[in-house]
């Protein structure tokens, strides 16, 4: 069984990582293990030159793991960027997995929405899961306010996690 992806999205600025570290608490109280994938379209970085990791990547190491007792983790230097599919397929023992980006992707959307920002939404109606907002929308989409993670964690278990044979576990 593969897991649930859902897909936080919206304009630059919107307030998607807010949205998205208001709905991981949440889901994590109702005992939900979530991973998170962030698209960034510009590339980055995060090993910094003069650090080991780095050092063996320069060396030409393809793929650069670090661990400790409390994290890990694996850097892996790409051709092309990977669909997300690929990506969510690596990830294993967890319940859901939320992207902040991949606004073109199928997966089901959580638009985020904001008057002075947004303007029309990005999604159709079709692409999304609900949209979370400051305003009234006439739109045939559950919606939510900005802060109303409990509400929107309530659609997604009905909605993704459910179906998906997802419980939550004892905390």
């Amino acid at each position: 069984m593969s897991t649930p992806v859902i897909s936080v999205v919206g304009k630059s600025d919107v307030g998607k990582t807010t949205l998205l570290t208001k709905l991981l608490p949440e889901l994590k109280r109702r005992g939900y293990r979530v991973a998170t994938i962030k698209h960034d379209t510009h590339g980055f970085d995060i090993d910094r030159p003069g650090k080991d990791t780095w050092r063996h990547a320069e060396a030409g190491a393809d793929v650069v793991v670090i661990s400790s007792p409390s994290k890990m983790a694996l850097i892996e230097k790409v051709d092309a960027e990977l669909p997300l599919d690929a990506i969510a397929e690596r990830i294993q023992n967890v319940d859901l997995i939320i992207t902040e980006g991949y606004k073109r992707g199928d997966k089901p959307k959580i638009e985020v929405h904001r008057a002075a920002v947004s303007g029309e939404l990005l999604c159709e109606p079709q692409e999304l899961l609900a949209v979370a907002t400051d305003e009234p929308l006439a739109i045939d989409v559950p919606c939510y306010g900005l802060d109303d993670a409990a509400g929107l964690v309530d659609l997604i278990e009905e909605r993704i996690l459910a179906p998906a044979g997802r419980k939550r576990r004892a905390i």
